[in-house]
């Protein structure tokens, strides 16, 4: 996905650039945050192409729509996952995984995250260029 198609396609606002936890341009868009009634944050996440967050993991779990782009998903210890508009991942408690945009396209998604998450290392770029 372009730059040009991103901004004719979402629905949201870009938000705020993310300076933790992200390696390249990230930005965050708080959509739901109200405790009640479901207790879940929901964040509209764009990633420039090539960006990424940093491994971690949720207490409760997390469930990721991905709405523009294209974009990687992976669990520590499987292989990466192409994602594509429409793709629904569901992230189980407690597992270290990783999501951000392919090199060549820019990737949104909306997050829904009840709890806390721990944050670890970077994803390596040597080896996210070799995906």
């Amino acid at each position: 996905m372009k730059n040009e198609q991103l901004s004719s396609s979402t629905i949201f606002p870009l938000g705020e650039k993310v300076k933790a936890n992200f390696t390249g341009d990230a930005y965050l868009q708080m959509v739901f945050t109200d405790p009640k009634p479901l207790n879940t944050a929901i964040g509209n996440v764009t990633f420039a192409p090539g960006a990424r967050n940093n491994w971690h993991a949720h207490k409760v779990g997390q469930v990721l729509l991905v709405t523009g782009g294209n974009g990687w998903y992976q669990e520590e210890g499987k292989p990466a996952q192409l994602l594509e508009i429409g793709d629904v991942v569901n992230i189980p408690a407690n597992v270290r995984h990783w999501h951000g945009a392919t090199k060549d396209s820019w990737f949104v998604h909306l997050a829904m995250t009840p709890g806390e998450t721990e944050w670890f290392e970077a994803v390596e770029d040597e080896w996210f260029e070799a995906l």
